[in-house]
């Protein structure tokens, strides 16, 4: 388990995060969608996460669902790296009535975000939906992983976005997955 805090003029961040857990949740970040959205990746990718956040929200939601990104990803670098013995690569689609989203994910080491969701020009509930791109952004950079999430088809905003987080928690878990055939790293280069 990697246990993190992170303090800034705008944030207060506490977080804990077992990545071989079994999916449970207690988020706290004051924005309801996202706290929703956090609660469906740790169910999906089978992660333990607790979060509490205190973030200058009467500003807007920008530095807080960011921040908690870098925390996320800061807490799975240190719960993945070194890598070995997992498949490494991973791709879903998940499905939300009418919205599906992919996810190709290579834990690389080198961080690398292609996003493409469309036009999120608007809000859910009070969440900015283009904060979504700033979220993984920052998960992504700090992880030190490569990721592609890429929208099929969908029309509903929620929709899209909660396909779009539990499809990366779903390529999270399956890129974690162990194999007994892999010794190491999975890399030809002999380290990730």
């Amino acid at each position: 388990m990697t246990q993190l805090k992170r303090e800034t003029k705008e944030t207060k961040i506490e977080l804990s995060l077992e990545v071989n857990g079994s999916g449970q949740a207690d988020i706290k970040s004051g924005i309801g969608f996202f706290d929703h959205m956090l609660e469906a990746f740790a169910k999906h990718s089978l992660c333990d996460l607790r979060l509490v956040c205190e973030g200058d929200l009467h500003v807007d939601f920008h530095h807080t669902v960011e921040d908690i990104g870098i925390v996320i990803g800061n807490a799975l670098h240190g719960e993945i790296f070194p890598v070995h013995g997992v498949e490494r690569f991973s791709n879903t689609t998940v499905i939300l009535d009418e919205a599906a989203v992919e996810v190709d994910m290579d834990l690389s080491g080198r961080p690398f975000l292609l996003f493409d969701l469309g036009d999120l020009d608007g809000k859910v509930g009070e969440f900015d939906a283009e904060l979504a791109e700033e979220f993984f952004r920052a998960v992504v950079t700090n992880a030190k992983i490569s990721s592609h999430i890429v929208i099929k088809r969908g029309k509903n905003r929620h929709h899209i976005l909660e396909a779009a987080f539990k499809a990366f928690a779903v390529a999270l878990r399956r890129a974690l997955a162990t194999n007994p055939r892999i010794s190491g790293a999975p890399s030809t280069k002999g380290v990730l």
